[in-house]
């Protein structure tokens, strides 16, 4: 199953990374916690070179907490900061401040010796899309936010939220999309809802779903759907058809909202916490 997820003004949105990137003094990064590295944008460890790195965490709540505790071990041996979050409850948001304080403490002290006293640290934050930076950037930023209108150089329209006078926050920035040209990773995005249903066959995408979960999670399946998990993964999808009663006209199985059923509830954490890839 091949999923291509490319929209033409990746260049354009690239582009303008690369041009507001001068302006800023880090790079605040959002993945998805149940596939850390499939919901990376593929281009920022390039275009963030030099820049102080934080790497969010997003709906940890949803993922497996030993698989959170290695995925942050993970990014600090890259050199980023990483912490665990979930923008919609506000979980982990208000260790942020003091983490963007300690990821730029060598900004800090240049600009101490420079006589620069109280400018603020200045934030893009990025993120492929569903990934809940919006979200985020509501959460973090509060009631309290004001736009301090175009900085010189920045592309016309984009907005400067100041959350504090010691950080500014870069709105709506350059949002990479990734070409998937490891099959997988378009794979683990649809599952997790980050591509249309509407484009997907949904019915070999809970197939391959079914097969990662037994796979790593032995007894989920059984004890959410009452199957056998030692069928094939489009046997599997018939005994929920079956429980759930998914039928079409008479007995045929209805596999497609069998299909719906069983990613709506992976996806919302109705079967548990489950992280789809681990660090290497």
């Amino acid at each position: 199953m091949n999923i291509q997820w490319y929209p033409g003004h990746m260049t354009k949105a690239k582009r303008m990374m690369q041009e507001n990137m001068t302006l800023i003094d880090l790079v605040i990064e959002l993945v998805d916690a149940r596939i850390p590295l499939a919901s990376r944008n593929p281009d920022i460890d390039d275009l963030g070179k030099g820049k102080a790195r934080i790497v969010l965490l997003n709906k940890a709540d949803l993922a497996d907490e030993n698989a959170n505790m290695q995925w942050v071990s993970y990014f600090k041996a890259k050199g980023c900061f990483a912490i665990l979050i979930n923008s919609k409850t506000g979980s982990g948001i208000k260790q942020i401040k003091s983490l963007v304080q300690e990821a730029c403490k060598e900004k800090i002290e240049r600009d101490r010796k420079r006589g620069i006293l109280n400018r603020p640290i200045r934030a893009m934050v990025v993120g492929i899309p569903n990934v809940g930076k919006s979200t985020f950037i509501n959460a973090f930023a509060g009631k309290a936010c004001t736009k301090t209108g175009n900085k010189p150089g920045v592309t016309k329209g984009k907005q400067w939220i100041r959350l504090n006078k010691e950080l500014e926050l870069l709105d709506t920035p350059g949002i990479l999309w990734p070409k998937f040209e490891d099959e997988q990773v378009g794979l683990k995005l649809a599952m997790i809802g980050s591509v249309n249903d509407e484009i997907l066959q949904t019915e070999e995408l809970s197939i391959c779903l079914i097969d990662l979960l037994r796979n790593r999670y032995e007894g989920v399946l059984k004890a959410r759907f009452q199957v056998d998990e030692s069928l094939t993964g489009a046997e599997i999808l018939g005994e929920i058809c079956r429980v759930r009663k998914c039928y079409l006209k008479g007995e045929e199985l209805d596999y497609r909202k069998a299909a719906g059923i069983l990613l709506d509830e992976f996806r919302s954490g109705k079967m548990g916490r489950l992280t789809l890839e681990w660090p290497v």
